[in-house]
């Protein structure tokens, strides 16, 4: 028996993430104990096509900023948070965010404590986040910061400064790019490629697709090795869905991202991502 109390918005917010039905959130986060990550893979071991295959857990409204370097050898993405997209819709709060963003430009920020101890216009950044706030009377902060460092980067802002992307690459290719960053921002993959997927998300992924297989009365009675060969194909089908290389390009379903790389300049590689989004 759950001993947390499921409220019918715990149950709306799940559905929202996932597209499953309202019973089905409802048992999900029952049984899950209103854990909402464990929740979407319960639902996803029942075998349910989900629409979130992980949450993101960035701030609910801010401004999101990706710069480059002048000469695009490091990159920033930094999101400066607020309560309200009354406020974050503000050209005014975006402007405050820019100065964030060229403060860790200028500075060389590698952390965000590295960034609120820096100095932007005479004044530590931290000082200007407490003004700000003071200002506009809601909590805000600098709430995500990734850099990347490689021989070119690119950045790219989608949509109303709401999800920024860097992609570092091994040497300079401005349009591609931008169009690999368009990639990402659209859909988010989880790593360069299937050697990068970090282990944890590996042996989640493999728990997930063994469970769905039990789960399956088609699959009653078959022998573990051939489960296992099942569950393997289905990892196959997660890395070419979810890992950024395999992906089909946005801009020709016909290519892969590593195809469309290729077409580009044959040495032209992907050394890393990020990908910061609000939501």
């Amino acid at each position: 028996m759950s001993t947390v109390t499921i409220s019918a918005q715990d149950i709306n917010k799940l559905r929202q993430m996932t597209g499953a039905g309202m019973m089905d959130c409802r048992k999900a986060l029952t049984e899950t104990n209103g854990d909402f990550e464990a929740a979407i893979d319960w639902l996803r071991k029942q075998g349910q096509k989900v629409a979130a295959k992980r949450s993101d857990r960035e701030a609910k409204e801010g401004v999101v900023i990706a710069k480059t370097t002048p000469d695009n050898r490091t990159g920033i993405v930094v999101c400066v948070s607020c309560e309200t997209d009354f406020v974050s819709k503000n050209a005014d709060f975006v402007a405050f965010a820019q100065t964030i963003a060229d403060a860790a430009i200028n500075n060389n920020a590698k952390t965000i404590d590295e960034l609120n101890n820096s100095t932007a216009n005479g004044s530590r950044v931290s000082d200007l986040v407490n003004d700000k706030l003071a200002s506009i009377g809601e909590k805000i902060g600098i709430t995500k910061f990734e850099r990347v460092d490689a021989p070119y980067v690119a950045s790219y802002i989608h949509g109303a400064y709401r999800i920024g992307v860097l992609v570092g690459l091994s040497k300079e290719a401005a349009d591609a790019g931008k169009d690999v960053a368009m990639q990402i921002a659209a859909l988010n993959p989880v790593a360069v490629d299937a050697e990068n997927v970090p282990v944890d998300v590996i042996t989640r992924e493999k728990d997930i697709a063994l469970e769905q297989l039990k789960n399956d009365p088609k699959m009653a009675g078959k022998p573990t090795d051939m489960l296992d060969k099942i569950a393997a194909g289905k990892l196959n089908a997660f890395f070419k869905e979810q890992t950024l290389l395999q992906q089909a390009f946005v801009k020709e379903s016909s290519k892969t991202v590593a195809d469309y790389l290729k077409s580009v300049n044959p040495d032209l590689k992907v050394t890393e991502f990020k990908r910061v989004a609000l939501g």
